[in-house]
């Protein structure tokens, strides 16, 4: 085979037939992970590079959420890898935030709990996120309150509903991510979001609940019945 058709080159083209026959969902993630660098890195085989990826941080969505300076580590992955992955994950939190927006939420739960997921689950950092309600339940706002280290967001209740008066927002759902995985709720979760609650309620704005999210799954605070 000559140096001008390289052998990744019929790989290329029978991966992307087969993409193209059966969808996403059939291929394993270093294969649509391949698909995705294959317009950033022409004329490399990709396949060890998408291996590496995996290795080092898990899944396909961990490799989509990781730092740029996380990513740079990597042997092959320059800005323009870099520049391609973060538009395929902001292209992801786009579609899944479109499928919860002017829906009653409380309808469409299982929507918000995939768009709570891609937007926060493999962070390496935690971020407290409120989404805003109308009298309808329909999200009016999506906004990340704080952020903090790896283990700590500082929240504080009065900013959290002075925010939701300026917004008018008639109901409120609290989310936040444990970069650690286990979705687990803390004691210092469940006092936080009771405080929210006791602010909240004279002034007429609901706490539907406090999803906590992370790579292992998540939890609701109202499912277990902890407020």
């Amino acid at each position: 085979m000559s140096d001008d058709n390289p052998h990744y080159h019929g790989h290329r083209d029978r991966l992307r037939a087969r993409f193209m026959e059966v969808g996403g969902e059939a291929l394993p993630d270093y294969e649509l992970l391949e698909l995705a660098l294959f317009r950033s890195i022409p004329r490399r085989d990709v396949k060890p590079i998408a291996k590496e990826l995996l290795k080092r941080f898990g899944t396909f969505a961990e490799v989509l959420a990781a730092s740029p300076a996380r990513l740079a580590e990597v042997d092959g992955i320059g800005e323009s890898v870099i520049t391609d992955l973060k538009i395929l994950e902001a292209s992801a939190r786009r579609l899944a935030k479109g499928e919860v927006a002017k829906r009653p939420v409380l309808s469409s739960w299982t929507s918000v709990i995939d768009y709570c997921r891609t937007a926060m689950a493999f962070m390496d950092k935690e971020q407290f996120r409120l989404l805003f309600l109308d009298k309808r339940n329909a999200l009016i706002a999506d906004e990340v309150q704080q952020s903090g280290t790896i283990d700590h967001t500082p929240v504080y209740p009065r900013e959290v509903v002075k925010r939701a008066l300026e917004l008018s927002a008639s109901a409120l759902i609290l989310v936040h991510n444990h970069p650690s995985g286990d979705p687990t709720p803390s004691s210092a979760d469940v006092k936080m979001t009771r405080e929210i609650i006791e602010v909240a309620k004279p002034l007429g704005i609901a706490v539907h609940d406090h999803i906590i999210v992370g790579r292992e799954g998540h939890a609701s605070l109202k499912g277990l019945r902890l407020i």
